[in-house]
């Protein structure tokens, strides 16, 4: 998880370096595009295949292709080449992140997972932070070129020790049929929606007949998809994960929403502290701070709580709530907020994400069998990435339209305000999904039963 959190932290760092050896600037967001869409897209198949093959084999396979992606990247001759191995990379990370998910569902139970919950946060907050940190310093000192192949020592020592000491029963499901007709279909549904939301606003207009070309490929394919995955015998995406109890799908919105809001703080936040409030770019990665540390912190709280008492709505409830405080308090923001004001409304946001973020993982595994958990968890990186990329893509136009003919410092005050009130409606909307949570108990050890039919609509508790 750290390589695939490090990677587009460092890399983002390098840029301007990248662009000055290679040239290629009119096609510089290809080499975030390319990685983002292969996560996308790869994230559902690694999953549903470490399902079917067993998830040890395919996460030291996943491992292996990232890898791969990071030393063709730092080996790079030009743009073009940069570009198609951030895509090989970009598959790897679909693995990264849905196998280390699924194979910490598969070895700890529900019960027992919070305490997980606070490693999880603080890599994520190690890779958020100290990455444009650890960009600059490799950047500096010995060549753009190493902001991938950094991957290399931590890669290999990562696959060399989950090979030798992870322990898991070597599973394979009996006449296997892989799902080529879905996986191409949710393929292109993924790659227009996520293209779509990458291009809108940016490299096309709203309207342009790309952007809308993108996103009704997008749509057609995705129709497609549903109807295949009705009749596929091993579907890469079993639509009973959303009809067999209804926590699941409330757990993919509230996955969707912290996906919105750390994408969206990760990338506008500095910007607004750099252009604004004059912090120094050196030092961007310490600008997040304030958000990542409460990450880590309430992470391991709410997590150990949940472990001793099994109950874990109340965490959700509060962590939208206090994401949505938090979001309306950061769009007040002008050219005058201190900077120490906004390190205190990123605590909230925080300690919002902290109860937020992991739980809603924990829930929607806990909805499932033990037998769609790779999927399930797949399911969750899945959102997570989709509400960061369509978050991310509509805050890029409401900034660029906030800027027009104002001065740097307040079209980007600005922007951020309308920015920030557009997270706030999101994270409102995961305040009301996480009120029709149902608490159902956490398993604890022993194999986790499958829901055998769709739960009729319920009343909130």
């Amino acid at each position: 998880m750290l390589l695939g959190m490090l990677d587009n932290n460092i890399v983002g760092t390098a840029m301007p370096t990248i662009v000055g050896e290679l040239g290629g600037l009119a096609h510089l967001s290809w080499v975030v595009t390319a990685y983002t869409l292969a996560t996308a897209v790869s994230t559902p198949v690694w999953g549903k295949l470490g399902d079917l093959y067993g998830r040890k084999r395919l996460f030291l396979a996943s491992i292996g292709v990232f890898l791969l992606g990071s030393a063709l990247s730092g080996a790079a001759r030009s743009m073009d080449q940069l570009i198609a191995f951030r895509a090989v990379q970009g598959i790897g990370a679909g693995g990264l992140g849905a196998g280390a998910f699924a194979l910490i569902g598969a070895l700890v139970p529900p019960r027992e997972r919070g305490r997980y919950q606070g490693m999880t946060a603080t890599v994520m907050a190690l890779g958020t932070v100290g990455g444009p940190l650890l960009g600059g310093v490799l950047t500096g000192h010995l060549g753009w070129r190493w902001s991938f192949y950094v991957n290399l020592p931590l890669g290999l020592l990562a696959l060399v020790w989950v090979g030798v000491r992870l322990k898991l029963p070597a599973v394979r499901a009996k006449a296997v049929r892989i799902d080529y007709g879905g996986i191409a279909l949710l393929t292109v549904a993924i790659g227009g929606v996520v293209l779509a939301a990458t291009w809108a606003g940016n490299t096309y207009a709203w309207g342009s007949w790309q952007v809308l070309a993108a996103f009704g490929a997008g749509l057609l394919a995705l129709a497609g998809f549903l109807a295949v995955e009705r009749r596929a015998p091993e579907p890469v995406l079993p639509l009973t994960l959303f009809t067999a109890h209804r926590n699941f799908p409330l757990a993919q919105a509230l996955v969707l929403a912290a996906g919105v809001v750390m994408f969206c703080c990760s990338l506008y936040l500095p910007l607004f502290q750099q252009t604004v409030q004059g912090a120094s770019a050196t030092n961007s990665g310490l600008l997040l701070l304030p958000l990542m540390a409460p990450v880590a912190l309430v992470s391991n709280v709410a997590g150990k709580l949940m472990s001793r008492t099994g109950r874990y709505k109340i965490f959700p409830v509060l962590g939208t709530a206090l994401l949505t405080l938090g979001s309306v308090l950061l769009a007040t923001m002008d050219t005058s907020t201190p900077r120490w004001l906004t390190s205190c409304y990123l605590v909230l946001l925080g300690t919002g994400l902290g109860l937020l973020m992991q739980m809603a993982s924990t829930i929607a595994q806990n909805s499932v069998g033990m037998r769609d958990l790779g999927a399930a968890s797949a399911t969750s990186n899945l959102s997570r990435t989709l509400g960061g990329s369509l978050g991310v893509a509509v805050a890029g136009s409401l900034l660029a339209a906030a800027t027009g003919d104002r001065s740097a410092s307040a079209g980007t005050a600005s922007g951020v305000s309308h920015i920030f009130v557009l997270v706030a409606a999101v994270c409102a909307a995961g305040f009301l999904a996480s009120l029709y949570l149902k608490e159902v108990p956490l398993r604890g050890r022993g194999p986790a039963p499958r829901p055998a039919k769709a739960e009729p609509a319920a009343p909130a508790r």
